[in-house]
């Protein structure tokens, strides 16, 4: 589960990337009002390891690091 906060209402985007950049899963992307969201990403299709999820909204942009264990 990623939750989430957007401060304001705009375009907001949460992308899976892998180490190597590639995007593995958008999960989110669409205009979403100002406020607190949580979303399940079911990575059934991935291994595991170390990935990054990037959300951007608006002017603001933030990368955190995953580590999935299966």
């Amino acid at each position: 589960t990623i939750e989430y906060t957007i401060p304001e209402s705009s375009h907001t985007s949460v992308v899976i990337y892998d180490v190597l950049g590639r995007e593995v899963i958008t999960l989110v992307d669409g205009f979403k009002n100002a406020g607190n969201y949580s979303i399940n990403w079911a990575a059934n299709n991935v291994s595991s390891g170390v990935y990054f999820c990037t959300m951007k909204s608006g002017s603001f942009l933030e990368t955190k690091k995953i580590e999935l264990l299966k």
